[in-house]
């Protein structure tokens, strides 16, 4: 039986997992470590080398399309421009490198395939696990192979969620840190991939981002809202767009039903 794109794809992201970035795994030296803007913003050889062997092969699994990497991105931004291209691969290498660098666990891969503005897959690989998660526009989402569905019925008095109040510029970073005390819990992260996952899977029931870098989104929001989640900017709520724009607040909820009620709490 001939493979679809997404699992081609997914088969790509597991090679160069395996060839470039678990090697490198908890072995950096540190002429392998370099500051991108300041040092809690960090690349490494795994970054480089990952997200280079991935736009060359993705760009042979679908002739015509282009790729839009972080990488390439923090070397020339005008690499945005793609976006308004037909189809294009948007790729995280090492999302979450920050933890890579220090051995922890909590860093993954994250590659989308957008079609004329619009996701319809995106995928999330944590090396460690050995799993990935799909997502493919109206058709679900799946970690392992296994069917994923997000958790319902939990109200923000009770829900949990990842939060990095650091991204967010004042005086919204104190204003969302006293709306976030009246809810169950939250912790920063530090990795998209791994946010955005266990929302998926039922295992946290929100994600509040402020940084529109595209690459730490595209993927995670089509994964939640395939798995039954809902996405939206705030403080209006129409559906995020993987494209270049501003900086601002967006709320990833597990349960669709309920977003506009943790949109109030942190609005409040």
């Amino acid at each position: 039986m001939t493979e679809s794109l997404a699992q081609r794809a997914e088969a790509v992201i597991r090679e160069v997992a395996e060839e470039a970035i678990l090697p490198r795994f908890r072995a950096l030296g540190g002429s392998q470590i370099d500051e991108k803007t300041g040092p809690d913003d960090l690349v490494t050889v795994a970054d480089r080398e990952a997200e280079a062997l991935l736009a060359r092969r993705l760009l042979d699994l679908l002739p015509g399309s282009t790729v839009v990497g972080e990488e390439a991105v923090s070397a020339d931004p005008s690499v945005l421009d793609r976006l308004d291209a037909d189809a294009v691969w948007i790729v995280d290498p090492v999302d979450g490198t920050g933890n890579f660098v220090k051995g922890k666990e909590r860093f993954g891969v994250m590659v989308a395939l957008v079609r004329r503005g619009e996701t319809v897959l995106g995928l999330v690989y944590p090396p460690t696990t050995g799993d990935c998660a799909v997502a493919e526009k109206g058709a679900g989402a799946t970690f392992g192979g296994r069917p994923i569905w997000t958790r319902k019925g939990v109200g923000f008095e009770r829900a949990y969620g990842d939060y990095s109040r650091q991204y967010v510029d004042e005086p919204l970073r104190s204003r969302f840190a006293d709306a976030l005390e009246g809810a169950g819990g939250s912790h920063a992260g530090r990795c998209s991939a791994w946010a955005y996952l266990e929302v998926a899977k039922g295992e946290a029931d929100f994600v509040f981002q402020y940084q529109m870098t595209v690459w730490d989104h595209a993927p995670g929001v089509l994964l939640v809202d395939e798995a039954g989640g809902r996405t939206g900017m705030l403080p209006g709520g129409e559906p995020y767009r993987p494209i270049r724009q501003a900086n601002r607040p967006m709320l990833c909820c597990g349960d669709a039903a309920l977003w506009d009620a943790y949109a109030e709490a942190l609005l409040r």
